[in-house]
């Protein structure tokens, strides 16, 4: 079952953010992820809840997403988003085909 990472980010540093854009995907795509939504047009239909990005990123299973989460690769790379951005971030199974 396909697994989903999503990530609310205020970047507060957007030449720093800029790195971590360029070094992330390889580590996404060398994990079995890829990108679903990557910044884009942000619309809030009810509630209060006023995101500034938000990214969604789906992996095979969670599992996988877990691996990536903790690797070697991405560990490199995480601190980059942490100092560039304000970021809230959740991992989500996907449902059962009917």
């Amino acid at each position: 079952m396909s697994a989903y990472l999503i990530a609310e980010i205020e970047v507060k540093d957007r030449d720093t953010y800029a790195e971590y854009v360029a070094k992330a995907p390889p580590t996404v795509k060398q994990y079995g992820g890829r990108y679903l939504v990557r910044g884009g047009e942000i619309t809030t239909p009810e509630g209060d809840w006023h995101p500034k990005r938000i990214v969604v990123v789906e992996f095979p299973s969670m599992e996988q997403l877990k691996k990536w989460w903790a690797s070697p690769e991405y560990s490199a790379v995480a601190p980059i988003r942490q100092r560039s951005t304000k970021s809230r971030v959740i991992m989500v199974e996907g449902c059962s085909a009917p």
